[in-house]
């Protein structure tokens, strides 16, 4: 196992040696000058041209990109041009805030997912199982947007029983508990619209794997041995049904992370999804390609984490 991590790790390097040269690439190949909106218009232009030599923007590519990965193997992203701060830094003031936002909708769509999906399967053709498939198609069906919009208008507007959007109330000084319970209601729209979408795709890996794994001889001896269904389900099909299921667990993570950019967008969520389209609306090149470093991390890792887990729960999975 450990000669795996070493070998897997080593490929990741060069995984995302490709990916910072394509996101690199692609990036300054934009038209326009980034630097525009930071720069005083009555600058002369004999001053702005030495300004920007000195930055080095009229490098040639692959200059700029030796320049930029040396930094970044240093841990230097760079500087923000939009917020005039380092990109680390930048990009840590945002991260806690999808982490609590993305764990939340995680844990929820969890609970209620995988329960149901194991229920829905061992009652086929019942309405329970009816009812969940129709929740998990409209969950896949439904965009992100539409189903936030529709929850700001329910449960904001209409019924006002939470905050429209942001992370905590505008003009209020909360401390301790206070500060946890304003948070708390915040979290609530943004996170039910991340979960309910979690939620659907969990349900239907989750029916189809306990569907495939009723159907095996071991669960069929289980029975003849006088467990309960109930029983033989939790004790001996769950754990062979959870292989699927760490698949589809470990691709959403990054999702939770750059696909949150709808979500947290709508409602205003100051996490890495609305940082992201703040530095595409800006136009800050050093803190989107720095965004995109970092989810690219996560991927990586994330398809590591999966590898790893199959073999901590099935025993017949050995890395060589």
């Amino acid at each position: 196992m450990f000669k795996f991590i070493v070998r897997r790790l080593l490929i990741t390097i060069g995984v995302l040696f490709g990916v910072s040269l394509i996101i690199f690439s692609l990036v300054h190949m934009q038209p326009g000058n980034p630097y525009s909106t930071m720069i005083d218009p009555s600058v002369p232009k004999e001053v702005l041209e030495e300004m920007l030599m000195k930055v080095g923007y009229y490098d040639p590519i692959h200059v700029k990109y030796i320049k930029w990965i040396t930094r970044a193997l240093k841990g230097d992203l760079g500087y923000s041009i939009y917020y005039g701060a380092p990109v680390l830094d930048v990009i840590n003031s945002r991260m806690g805030n999808t982490i609590l936002l993305s764990s939340f909708a995680l844990l929820v769509s969890m609970l209620i997912a995988v329960p149901s999906g194991v229920i829905s399967a061992a009652k086929k053709n019942s309405i329970f199982d009816y009812i969940v498939t129709i929740i998990s198609l409209i969950g896949i069906s439904i965009p992100a947007f539409f189903f936030g919009l529709l929850l700001i208008k329910w449960l904001a507007f209409d019924i006002k029983i939470f905050p429209v959007s942001g992370m905590q109330t505008i003009g209020e000084h909360y401390t301790g508990l206070e500060k946890i319970i304003d948070i708390g209601k915040h979290i609530i729209l943004p996170g039910m619209v991340l979960a309910f979408l979690q939620m659907a795709s969990f349900m239907r890996y989750t029916r189809a794997s306990m569907l495939e794994v009723l159907n095996k001889d071991y669960m069929r001896t289980a029975r003849g041995k006088g467990l309960t269904l109930s029983k033989s389900i939790w004790k001996h099909g769950f754990r062979n049904a959870l292989i699927p299921l760490i698949t589809i667990l470990c691709m959403q993570i990054p999702f939770l992370f750059s696909g949150a950019l709808l979500t947290e967008t709508i409602f205003v969520w100051p996490g890495i999804g609305r940082l992201n389209y703040e530095a595409l609306l800006h136009r800050d090149y050093p803190l989107l390609m720095g965004l995109l470093m970092i989810i690219a991390v996560i991927i990586l890792l994330s398809n590591l984490l999966a590898d790893i887990l199959y073999a901590v729960v099935d025993p017949r999975i050995t890395y060589k």
